[in-house]
C-alpha cells in the first residue's frame, strides 16, 4: 500500500491519501479525541502524540497537529497507523457518517435546498481537495451559517474563502442570501 501526502493551505494540517476509499461518501470530523469514539481509525490516530484532530473524507484522511510538533516526526507514525488499519480491513466508522450537513431534512424550504445543492456540487468538492469540508448549519434572515472542518478549520485563508468565494457565489445564485457566517 502506498499512501501519498499533500500539503494543505493550513500549515497545521496534512492530507493523507491511502489510494482507496476512506468513507466513500460523506465526511466525519473528529476535532478532539473524545469525539472519536465511533471511528476505530480516528481513535488509533489520536494515540499518536501530537495529533490534535482527525478528519475523514471520501478518499482521504486529514490530520491536524499540535503547533509545536514537526511533520517529519509525526508522518511515519501516522502513515503506519493508516497502512495497518486498511491492510487489516478494519472499519473506518462504526456507524454511517451522514450527508455532511448538520441540520435539515425533507421539509427544507426551496432556498435551503438550493444552498445545500450549491454547497454539494460547487463548494464541497473544491474544499475536499484541500483536505477539508464545509457543512450547512442554517439559514436565517438572509444569513447562511456554515462550519469549516478538517484542514479548513482554523486555516488562515478560511475567512477569505467564506467571504470572497462562497458568499459571492451564493449571493449570485440565490438573491435571498445576504451574508455567510462561520460557526463552530
Amino acid at each position: 500500500m502506498f499512501i501519498q501526502t499533500e500539503q494543505t493551505p493550513n500549515p497545521a494540517t496534512l492530507k493523507f491519501l491511502p489510494g482507496r476509499d476512506v468513507l466513500g461518501q460523506g465526511a466525519a470530523d473528529f476535532p478532539t479525541r473524545a469525539e472519536a469514539a465511533r471511528s476505530p481509525l480516528a481513535q488509533r490516530l489520536f494515540e499518536i502524540d501530537g495529533v490534535e484532530g482527525v478528519f475523514l473524507g471520501a478518499d482521504f484522511v486529514t490530520i491536524t497537529k499540535a503547533g509545536a510538533k514537526e511533520w517529519f516526526l509525526l508522518k511515519p507514525s501516522i502513515l503506519g497507523v493508516i497502512m495497518e488499519h486498511f491492510t487489516a480491513n478494519r472499519p473506518v466508522l462504526l456507524e454511517d457518517a451522514g450527508d455532511g450537513h448538520a441540520e435539515g431534512n425533507e421539509d427544507d424550504g426551496e432556498i435551503v435546498t438550493q444552498i445545500k445543492e450549491l454547497l454539494d456540487t460547487r463548494v464541497r468538492p473544491a474544499v475536499a481537495q484541500d483536505g477539508g469540508d464545509i457543512t450547512f448549519h442554517g439559514f436565517e434572515d438572509g444569513v447562511v451559517y456554515l462550519a469549516m472542518k478538517g484542514s479548513c478549520s482554523g486555516c488562515p485563508s478560511s475567512t477569505a474563502t467564506l467571504k470572497a468565494g462562497i458568499e459571492n457565489m451564493l449571493r449570485h445564485y440565490i438573491p435571498e442570501v445576504t451574508e455567510v457566517r462561520a460557526v463552530r
